[in-house]
């Protein structure tokens, strides 16, 4: 794809390969460290760093890529971010990428798994996320208001977001309403029968049934490892959709965990920052170890490389047909939608004083006035909520 519209800026792709890498593994080793709030704060830390601040790739790309990741299984946003390395540095960028966002977490959640096994409890994180979260929601707002006009191209696309969000807010599933948003704009614009008999093409749908397979007869590290690979296969949708599956898998199947084991599983990943999949880092060291918790990481994580190494080949192709442009297009407007859905959920969550609507709004003045890196924002927010913890107790 050529022009603006395209990947890295032509004088830096392809040039310096070495430094291009360099500066992939920097950048994701550090978002990972600094991302917290889950995949909504995650796209709007990669568009501040990479598209706002060093260009990398346009907005209408950044959507683009942001769309595609909705039509595959696995985690949004680490998807994006092996996408992301992918237009950086090409193969070595796209594994680098993926692999640096995800180390920081494996290695936190790591840490507190050992606590977990050697304490009974986790260490207290309500401080930290007191002052974390109203700046989060502060970074998201930012980034979906400097993504609007690219993904709400007109009135079609945005009666769409306006219908997705309201959908999200009743509760209605995130896949669905994704799917049909796509859908609904490909009908429009093109005005034909795109359809074949039988329904929607079979590349945008998602994997249905029940995933689970019989016992392997393997021990019990490869039963861990080739359940975290079925999850990480076909698993769409929320947080909520994950808890669901290690319910199924773990406690009730295998009987490995107990319900309150899992529960605290679930809240390691949400105040831990990077991917919520490192969940899966927990559980597996509760259950073997060490060794679970590399085996059940690398297995809910690496069918994430393997798609969107797949779909590095089909995006501009996508983007080059009038009806699947028209079905991206309306992908890019619904998730969008999904992504202020998910921000106005975290908003109530956050805002609970005036010091947190104040700590909001400074971060959003900040955005507006400066380019200072949002990394500050973040580390700023976690000192004023663990000094506010100091000075209550």
């Amino acid at each position: 794809m050529g022009g603006s519209y395209g990947g890295a800026r032509e004088e830096d792709r392809g040039a310096r390969p070495g430094r291009a890498l360099a500066e992939v593994i920097g950048i994701f080793l550090k978002l990972g460290v600094i991302g917290f709030g889950g995949p909504a704060a995650h796209t709007a830390m990669m568009r501040d760093e990479l598209v706002r601040r060093r260009g990398w790739v346009s907005d209408e790309r950044f959507v683009d890529l942001m769309g595609a990741t909705n039509l595959i299984p696995g985690p949004n946003s680490t998807e994006l971010a092996i996408h992301l390395g992918h237009e950086r540095a090409r193969w070595r960028g796209l594994i680098a990428a993926g692999v640096c966002f995800i180390l920081p977490a494996f290695a936190i959640v790591l840490a507190l798994a050992w606590a977990y096994t050697r304490y009974g409890r986790t260490p207290a994180a309500e401080g930290l996320l007191y002052g974390i979260k109203p700046v989060v929601v502060a970074i998201v707002v930012w980034a979906l208001a400097g993504l609007l006009k690219t993904a709400v191209k007109g009135r079609l696309t945005g009666l769409v977001a306006a219908a997705a969000l309201a959908a999200y807010l009743l509760g209605v599933d995130e896949l669905l309403v994704l799917a049909a948003g796509g859908l609904l704009v490909m009908a429009v614009r093109t005005g034909e029968s795109w359809l074949p008999r039988g329904g929607a093409p079979a590349l945008f749908l998602p994997l249905l049934g029940d995933p689970r397979f019989p016992d392997p007869t393997g021990g019990q590290l490869t039963q861990l490892f080739l359940n975290f690979l079925k999850i990480g296969s076909v698993l769409y949708g929320s947080g909520y959709v994950l808890l669901a599956f290690l319910e199924g898998d773990f406690v009730e199947r295998l009987g490995w965990i107990t319900g309150d084991q899992l529960l605290d599983a679930i809240s390691i990943g949400q105040v831990t920052p990077g991917p919520v999949f490192t969940t899966a880092t927990f559980i597996g060291y509760v259950v073997a170890g060490l060794p679970g918790a590399v085996l059940a990481t690398v297995g809910i994580f690496a069918p994430s490389f393997v798609f969107v190494g797949l779909l590095t080949r089909v995006v501009d192709r996508i983007r080059d047909r009038a009806w699947s442009s028209a079905f991206l297009d309306g992908v890019n407007a619904t998730a969008l939608a999904l992504m202020a859905g998910v921000t106005i959920e975290l908003a109530g969550e956050a805002f609970v004083d005036p010091l947190t609507v104040g700590l909001a709004v400074l971060a959003l003045l900040l955005q507006w006035r400066t380019k200072l890196n949002t990394a500050w924002f973040i580390a700023v927010a976690a000192v004023i909520g663990l000094a506010r913890v100091l000075i209550m107790q």
